[in-house]
Protein backbone atom coordinates (compact mmCIF):
# COMPACT_ATOMS: atom_id res chain seq x y z
CA UNK A 1 0.00 0.00 0.00
CA UNK A 2 1.46 3.61 -1.00
CA UNK A 3 1.93 5.67 1.60
CA UNK A 4 -0.11 9.18 1.43
CA UNK A 5 1.99 12.15 -0.07
CA UNK A 6 2.75 14.38 2.98
CA UNK A 7 3.58 18.41 2.35
CA UNK A 8 6.79 19.34 4.06
CA UNK A 9 8.37 22.81 3.92
CA UNK A 10 8.11 24.87 0.33
CA UNK A 11 10.99 25.60 -1.90
CA UNK A 12 10.57 29.43 -3.10
CA UNK A 13 8.83 28.73 -6.48
CA UNK A 14 10.92 31.41 -8.14
CA UNK A 15 13.94 29.52 -7.31
CA UNK A 16 12.36 26.54 -8.22
CA UNK A 17 11.81 28.12 -11.73
CA UNK A 18 15.63 29.34 -12.25
CA UNK A 19 16.75 25.47 -11.68
CA UNK A 20 14.59 24.20 -14.27
CA UNK A 21 15.19 26.73 -17.02
CA UNK A 22 19.07 26.64 -16.47
CA UNK A 23 19.13 23.74 -18.76
CA UNK A 24 16.81 24.20 -21.15
CA UNK A 25 18.10 28.29 -21.82
CA UNK A 26 21.76 26.53 -22.30
CA UNK A 27 20.09 24.61 -25.47
CA UNK A 28 18.09 27.50 -26.93
CA UNK A 29 21.19 30.44 -26.34
CA UNK A 30 22.94 29.11 -28.26
CA UNK A 31 21.39 27.88 -31.60
CA UNK A 32 21.44 31.53 -33.58
CA UNK A 33 25.24 31.34 -33.09
CA UNK A 34 25.96 28.48 -34.33
CA UNK A 35 26.76 29.54 -37.52
CA UNK A 36 29.28 31.87 -36.37
CA UNK A 37 30.83 29.31 -34.09
CA UNK A 38 31.76 26.88 -37.48
CA UNK A 39 33.05 29.65 -38.74
CA UNK A 40 35.39 29.85 -35.79
CA UNK A 41 36.35 26.67 -35.87
CA UNK A 42 36.19 26.31 -39.61
CA UNK A 43 33.80 23.25 -39.06
CA UNK A 44 30.87 21.98 -40.88
CA UNK A 45 27.17 22.57 -39.76
CA UNK A 46 26.76 19.01 -39.08
CA UNK A 47 29.68 19.35 -36.70
CA UNK A 48 28.23 21.89 -35.18
CA UNK A 49 24.80 20.35 -34.84
CA UNK A 50 26.32 17.59 -32.91
CA UNK A 51 26.50 20.55 -30.01
CA UNK A 52 22.49 20.09 -29.79
CA UNK A 53 22.36 16.79 -30.39
CA UNK A 54 24.60 15.71 -27.85
CA UNK A 55 22.97 18.40 -25.25
CA UNK A 56 19.38 16.51 -25.87
CA UNK A 57 20.80 13.21 -24.78
CA UNK A 58 22.85 14.43 -21.68
CA UNK A 59 19.30 16.04 -20.73
CA UNK A 60 17.43 12.72 -21.27
CA UNK A 61 20.25 10.19 -19.83
CA UNK A 62 21.21 12.51 -16.61
CA UNK A 63 17.49 12.26 -16.00
CA UNK A 64 17.39 8.69 -15.54
CA UNK A 65 20.72 9.60 -12.80
CA UNK A 66 19.32 12.44 -10.90
CA UNK A 67 16.14 10.68 -10.34
CA UNK A 68 16.76 7.57 -8.42
CA UNK A 69 20.17 9.28 -6.43
CA UNK A 70 17.68 11.81 -5.15
CA UNK A 71 15.42 9.51 -3.44
CA UNK A 72 18.43 8.03 -2.36
CA UNK A 73 20.06 11.30 -1.40
CA UNK A 74 17.85 14.18 -1.17
CA UNK A 75 16.89 16.56 -3.64
CA UNK A 76 19.22 19.64 -2.37
CA UNK A 77 22.29 17.80 -2.78
CA UNK A 78 22.19 16.56 -5.97
CA UNK A 79 21.08 19.91 -7.43
CA UNK A 80 23.94 21.56 -5.50
CA UNK A 81 26.06 19.14 -7.87
CA UNK A 82 24.45 18.85 -10.99
CA UNK A 83 24.42 22.92 -11.13
CA UNK A 84 28.66 23.23 -10.23
CA UNK A 85 28.39 20.82 -12.81
CA UNK A 86 26.56 22.99 -15.50
CA UNK A 87 28.95 26.13 -14.10
CA UNK A 88 32.45 24.49 -14.89
CA UNK A 89 31.49 23.00 -18.05
CA UNK A 90 29.71 26.28 -19.03
CA UNK A 91 33.03 27.89 -18.70
CA UNK A 92 34.96 24.88 -20.26
CA UNK A 93 32.77 25.58 -23.57
CA UNK A 94 33.62 29.44 -23.06
CA UNK A 95 37.42 28.61 -23.36
CA UNK A 96 37.26 25.12 -25.93
CA UNK A 97 39.78 25.50 -28.34
CA UNK A 98 38.14 23.19 -30.90
CA UNK A 99 34.72 21.95 -32.08
CA UNK A 100 35.48 18.33 -30.51
CA UNK A 101 36.15 20.02 -26.82
CA UNK A 102 32.84 22.04 -27.63
CA UNK A 103 31.01 19.38 -28.29
CA UNK A 104 32.18 17.32 -24.82
CA UNK A 105 31.62 20.24 -22.82
CA UNK A 106 27.86 20.60 -24.05
CA UNK A 107 27.37 16.87 -23.28
CA UNK A 108 28.73 17.70 -19.63
CA UNK A 109 26.75 20.89 -19.58
CA UNK A 110 23.78 19.30 -20.41
CA UNK A 111 24.29 16.05 -17.63
CA UNK A 112 24.36 19.29 -15.25
CA UNK A 113 21.86 21.46 -16.22
CA UNK A 114 19.17 18.34 -16.49
CA UNK A 115 19.30 18.39 -12.37
CA UNK A 116 16.99 20.95 -12.40
CA UNK A 117 14.47 19.30 -15.05
CA UNK A 118 14.40 16.00 -13.09
CA UNK A 119 14.26 17.52 -9.47
CA UNK A 120 13.03 20.65 -9.98
CA UNK A 121 8.76 18.90 -10.91
CA UNK A 122 10.05 16.39 -7.82
CA UNK A 123 10.29 19.38 -5.11
CA UNK A 124 7.07 20.58 -5.98
CA UNK A 125 5.79 17.20 -6.10
CA UNK A 126 7.06 16.95 -2.50
CA UNK A 127 5.81 19.88 -0.65
CA UNK A 128 2.42 19.99 -2.22
CA UNK A 129 -1.04 17.50 -2.47
CA UNK A 130 -2.11 16.19 -5.60
CA UNK A 131 -4.82 18.82 -5.98
CA UNK A 132 -2.16 21.88 -5.69
CA UNK A 133 0.79 20.35 -7.24
CA UNK A 134 -0.91 20.74 -10.87
CA UNK A 135 -0.96 24.35 -10.14
CA UNK A 136 2.01 24.63 -9.26
CA UNK A 137 3.52 21.93 -11.96
CA UNK A 138 1.59 24.48 -14.52
CA UNK A 139 2.81 27.78 -13.23
CA UNK A 140 6.78 25.94 -13.53
CA UNK A 141 5.85 24.88 -17.00
CA UNK A 142 5.11 28.15 -18.25
CA UNK A 143 8.06 29.57 -16.76
CA UNK A 144 9.90 27.43 -18.40
CA UNK A 145 8.27 28.39 -21.91
CA UNK A 146 8.66 31.76 -21.42
CA UNK A 147 12.80 31.26 -20.90
CA UNK A 148 13.30 29.33 -24.00
CA UNK A 149 10.84 31.37 -25.46
CA UNK A 150 12.85 34.02 -25.26
CA UNK A 151 16.17 32.56 -25.47
CA UNK A 152 17.01 32.55 -29.08
CA UNK A 153 16.67 36.10 -28.98
CA UNK A 154 19.30 36.59 -25.69
CA UNK A 155 21.65 34.42 -27.37
CA UNK A 156 21.46 36.39 -30.96
CA UNK A 157 21.73 39.58 -29.40
CA UNK A 158 25.07 38.45 -27.02
CA UNK A 159 26.75 36.75 -30.08
CA UNK A 160 25.86 40.05 -32.30
CA UNK A 161 27.27 41.97 -29.21
CA UNK A 162 30.11 40.03 -28.00
CA UNK A 163 30.64 37.04 -30.35
CA UNK A 164 29.31 33.47 -29.56
CA UNK A 165 31.39 32.81 -26.13
CA UNK A 166 29.86 35.20 -24.31
CA UNK A 167 27.36 33.42 -24.52
CA UNK A 168 28.67 30.79 -22.23
CA UNK A 169 29.48 33.07 -19.84
CA UNK A 170 26.43 34.58 -19.25
CA UNK A 171 24.92 30.76 -18.53
CA UNK A 172 28.47 30.03 -15.83
CA UNK A 173 26.86 32.85 -14.07
CA UNK A 174 23.28 32.19 -14.36
CA UNK A 175 24.18 28.80 -13.00
CA UNK A 176 26.69 29.85 -10.37
CA UNK A 177 23.96 32.53 -9.08
CA UNK A 178 21.32 29.32 -8.90
CA UNK A 179 23.30 27.24 -7.11
CA UNK A 180 24.40 30.08 -4.66
CA UNK A 181 20.10 30.53 -4.33
CA UNK A 182 19.79 26.53 -3.34
CA UNK A 183 22.75 26.40 -1.01
CA UNK A 184 20.94 29.21 0.54
CA UNK A 185 17.51 28.62 0.29
CA UNK A 186 16.43 25.87 -0.66
CA UNK A 187 15.52 22.81 2.04
CA UNK A 188 15.15 19.39 1.87
CA UNK A 189 12.33 18.29 0.51
CA UNK A 190 12.10 14.43 -0.27
CA UNK A 191 12.70 11.90 2.07
CA UNK A 192 16.06 10.48 1.35
CA UNK A 193 16.50 6.68 2.31
CA UNK A 194 20.35 6.93 2.53
CA UNK A 195 21.07 3.94 0.44
CA UNK A 196 21.71 4.13 -3.16
CA UNK A 197 23.26 0.68 -5.06
CA UNK A 198 22.77 -0.31 -8.84
CA UNK A 199 20.24 -2.91 -7.66
CA UNK A 200 17.90 -0.35 -6.14
CA UNK A 201 17.70 1.72 -9.04
CA UNK A 202 17.61 -0.75 -11.15
CA UNK A 203 14.23 -2.27 -9.12
CA UNK A 204 13.26 1.33 -8.97
CA UNK A 205 12.92 1.54 -12.64
CA UNK A 206 11.94 -2.00 -12.77
CA UNK A 207 8.47 -0.85 -10.55
CA UNK A 208 8.05 2.30 -12.67
CA UNK A 209 8.58 0.46 -16.39
CA UNK A 210 6.61 -2.68 -15.50
CA UNK A 211 4.02 -0.12 -14.58
CA UNK A 212 1.24 0.80 -17.69
CA UNK A 213 -0.55 3.32 -16.00
CA UNK A 214 2.47 5.36 -15.34
CA UNK A 215 4.02 4.61 -18.59
CA UNK A 216 0.52 5.64 -20.43
CA UNK A 217 0.98 9.03 -18.61
CA UNK A 218 4.77 9.22 -19.31
CA UNK A 219 4.45 8.24 -22.98
CA UNK A 220 1.24 10.46 -23.48
CA UNK A 221 2.85 13.69 -22.08
CA UNK A 222 6.16 13.34 -23.96
CA UNK A 223 3.95 12.27 -27.34
CA UNK A 224 1.61 15.73 -25.99
CA UNK A 225 4.38 17.90 -25.65
CA UNK A 226 7.81 17.36 -26.64
CA UNK A 227 6.73 16.54 -30.12
CA UNK A 228 6.38 20.29 -30.81
CA UNK A 229 9.98 19.67 -31.07
CA UNK A 230 9.42 18.35 -35.02
CA UNK A 231 8.08 21.08 -36.15
CA UNK A 232 10.56 23.75 -34.61
CA UNK A 233 12.83 21.86 -36.23
CA UNK A 234 11.67 21.94 -39.66
CA UNK A 235 10.16 25.64 -39.29
CA UNK A 236 13.28 27.34 -40.60
CA UNK A 237 12.59 24.99 -44.00
CA UNK A 238 8.36 25.43 -43.92
CA UNK A 239 8.33 28.96 -43.20
CA UNK A 240 11.69 30.16 -45.22
CA UNK A 241 12.02 28.42 -48.23
CA UNK A 242 8.50 27.27 -48.47
CA UNK A 243 6.62 29.96 -47.44
CA UNK A 244 9.15 32.39 -48.11
CA UNK A 245 9.27 34.62 -44.50
CA UNK A 246 12.41 36.26 -43.50
CA UNK A 247 14.68 34.71 -40.78
CA UNK A 248 13.42 37.88 -38.23
CA UNK A 249 9.82 36.81 -38.93
CA UNK A 250 10.05 32.98 -37.93
CA UNK A 251 11.79 34.20 -34.77
CA UNK A 252 8.21 35.95 -34.13
CA UNK A 253 6.30 32.84 -35.26
CA UNK A 254 8.22 30.73 -32.74
CA UNK A 255 7.98 33.36 -30.43
CA UNK A 256 4.37 33.00 -30.54
CA UNK A 257 3.87 28.85 -30.24
CA UNK A 258 5.88 29.31 -27.06
CA UNK A 259 3.25 32.15 -25.92
CA UNK A 260 0.09 29.68 -26.62
CA UNK A 261 2.25 26.94 -24.63
CA UNK A 262 2.23 29.07 -21.47
CA UNK A 263 -1.45 30.43 -22.46
CA UNK A 264 -2.24 26.82 -21.98
CA UNK A 265 -0.27 26.18 -18.52
CA UNK A 266 -2.26 29.57 -17.55
CA UNK A 267 -5.42 27.75 -18.53
CA UNK A 268 -4.57 25.30 -16.76
CA UNK A 269 -4.31 26.80 -13.71
CA UNK A 270 -7.47 28.29 -14.15
CA UNK A 271 -9.33 25.08 -15.23
CA UNK A 272 -8.52 22.97 -12.38
CA UNK A 273 -10.86 24.49 -10.47
CA UNK A 274 -13.84 23.69 -12.47
CA UNK A 275 -12.43 20.27 -14.51
CA UNK A 276 -11.18 17.04 -13.10
CA UNK A 277 -7.59 15.95 -14.45
CA UNK A 278 -9.00 13.95 -16.65
CA UNK A 279 -11.30 16.14 -19.12
CA UNK A 280 -8.24 18.25 -19.17
CA UNK A 281 -5.80 15.74 -19.97
CA UNK A 282 -7.85 14.18 -22.56
CA UNK A 283 -9.35 17.54 -23.57
CA UNK A 284 -6.17 19.49 -24.52
CA UNK A 285 -4.35 16.19 -25.99
CA UNK A 286 -7.63 16.56 -28.79
CA UNK A 287 -7.34 20.39 -29.39
CA UNK A 288 -3.90 19.81 -30.33
CA UNK A 289 -4.49 16.33 -32.60
CA UNK A 290 -7.57 18.02 -33.86
CA UNK A 291 -4.92 20.88 -34.79
CA UNK A 292 -2.15 18.42 -35.89
CA UNK A 293 -4.79 16.71 -38.43
CA UNK A 294 -6.37 19.97 -40.05
CA UNK A 295 -2.75 21.18 -40.82
CA UNK A 296 -2.09 17.59 -42.28
CA UNK A 297 -5.06 17.98 -44.51
CA UNK A 298 -4.40 21.29 -45.39
CA UNK A 299 -0.48 20.30 -46.85
CA UNK A 300 -1.39 17.37 -48.65
CA UNK A 301 -4.09 20.05 -50.37
CA UNK A 302 -1.31 22.62 -50.86
CA UNK A 303 -3.56 25.10 -49.19
CA UNK A 304 -0.78 26.03 -46.15
CA UNK A 305 -0.39 29.64 -45.75
CA UNK A 306 1.28 31.29 -42.87
CA UNK A 307 -1.92 32.46 -41.37
CA UNK A 308 -2.91 28.71 -40.93
CA UNK A 309 0.21 27.49 -39.58
CA UNK A 310 0.91 30.43 -37.30
CA UNK A 311 -2.98 29.72 -35.87
CA UNK A 312 -3.27 26.39 -35.96
CA UNK A 313 -0.16 25.55 -33.90
CA UNK A 314 -0.63 28.30 -31.86
CA UNK A 315 -4.10 26.58 -30.82
CA UNK A 316 -1.57 22.85 -30.64
CA UNK A 317 0.34 24.38 -28.43
CA UNK A 318 -2.79 25.92 -26.35
CA UNK A 319 -3.80 22.14 -25.92
CA UNK A 320 -0.27 20.68 -25.27
CA UNK A 321 0.09 23.79 -22.50
CA UNK A 322 -3.43 22.41 -20.81
CA UNK A 323 -2.15 18.61 -20.63
CA UNK A 324 1.01 19.06 -19.86
CA UNK A 325 1.34 20.13 -16.53
CA UNK A 326 -1.60 17.78 -15.50
CA UNK A 327 -0.35 14.47 -17.01
CA UNK A 328 3.05 15.11 -15.12
CA UNK A 329 0.92 15.51 -11.83
CA UNK A 330 -0.64 12.17 -12.77
CA UNK A 331 2.51 10.39 -13.71
CA UNK A 332 4.02 11.70 -10.68
CA UNK A 333 1.32 10.22 -8.34
CA UNK A 334 0.98 6.88 -9.79
CA UNK A 335 4.18 5.68 -7.44
CA UNK A 336 4.26 8.21 -4.67
CA UNK A 337 7.37 6.73 -3.02
CA UNK A 338 9.14 6.86 -5.76
CA UNK A 339 8.75 10.31 -6.92
CA UNK A 340 12.75 11.44 -7.78
CA UNK A 341 12.59 8.57 -10.31
CA UNK A 342 9.44 8.96 -11.76
CA UNK A 343 10.58 12.77 -12.33
CA UNK A 344 13.43 11.22 -14.04
CA UNK A 345 12.18 8.84 -15.98
CA UNK A 346 9.07 11.12 -17.05
CA UNK A 347 11.57 13.79 -18.05
CA UNK A 348 13.91 11.05 -20.49
CA UNK A 349 10.59 10.28 -21.73
CA UNK A 350 9.48 13.73 -22.90
CA UNK A 351 13.21 14.09 -24.13
CA UNK A 352 13.25 10.57 -25.80
CA UNK A 353 9.95 11.48 -27.54
CA UNK A 354 11.14 14.82 -28.69
CA UNK A 355 14.24 13.20 -30.29
CA UNK A 356 12.03 10.53 -32.03
CA UNK A 357 9.85 13.20 -33.56
CA UNK A 358 12.43 15.47 -35.10
CA UNK A 359 14.16 12.53 -36.14
CA UNK A 360 10.44 11.67 -38.18
CA UNK A 361 10.65 15.32 -38.95
CA UNK A 362 13.39 15.15 -41.09
CA UNK A 363 12.58 12.29 -43.06
CA UNK A 364 10.83 12.86 -46.34
CA UNK A 365 10.89 15.36 -49.05
CA UNK A 366 8.53 17.75 -47.67
CA UNK A 367 9.06 19.20 -44.40
CA UNK A 368 5.82 20.40 -43.80
CA UNK A 369 4.29 17.03 -44.17
CA UNK A 370 6.52 15.27 -42.28
CA UNK A 371 6.37 17.85 -39.85
CA UNK A 372 2.78 17.43 -39.23
CA UNK A 373 2.43 14.00 -40.03
CA UNK A 374 4.60 13.11 -37.19
CA UNK A 375 2.91 15.68 -35.06
CA UNK A 376 -0.35 14.09 -35.56
CA UNK A 377 0.55 10.49 -34.86
CA UNK A 378 2.21 11.59 -31.58
CA UNK A 379 -1.08 12.95 -30.90
CA UNK A 380 -3.17 9.98 -31.59
CA UNK A 381 -0.34 7.86 -29.40
CA UNK A 382 -0.51 10.75 -26.68
CA UNK A 383 -4.94 10.31 -26.48
CA UNK A 384 -4.02 6.28 -26.67
CA UNK A 385 -1.37 6.56 -24.03
CA UNK A 386 -3.60 8.99 -21.45
CA UNK A 387 -6.88 6.35 -21.65
CA UNK A 388 -5.18 3.37 -21.40
CA UNK A 389 -3.70 4.52 -17.83
CA UNK A 390 -6.49 6.79 -17.08
CA UNK A 391 -8.58 3.34 -17.80
CA UNK A 392 -6.42 1.30 -15.58
CA UNK A 393 -6.90 4.35 -12.50
CA UNK A 394 -10.22 3.73 -12.67
CA UNK A 395 -10.32 -0.33 -12.41
CA UNK A 396 -7.39 -0.22 -10.02
CA UNK A 397 -9.83 1.83 -7.43
CA UNK A 398 -13.06 0.66 -8.23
Amino acid sequence: MQSPVTPVRKAPLWLLVMVTIAGTMAMHMFIPALPDAARHFGASSGQMQQTITVYILGLALGQLIYGPMSDALGRRPLLLVGLCLYTVASLAAFLAPSANMLIGARLIQALGGCAGLALGRAIVRDTATPETAVGSLALLNLMMMIGPGIAPSIGSGLDALFGWRIIFAVLALMGALTAIGVWRLLPETGHPTGKLNWRTVRNDYRTLLGSPQFLGFAIGGGSATTSMYAFIAAAPFIFIEQLHTSKAQLGIYLGVLMAGMAAGNALARQLIKRWPLERLILGGNMLSLGCAAALVVLTLLQLINVPAVVTLMLLFTLGSGMTSPAALSKALGVHSDLTGSAAGVYGFSQMAVGGLCTLGASLGSSPALSAFAVLLIACVVGQLGFRSALRMKSASSA
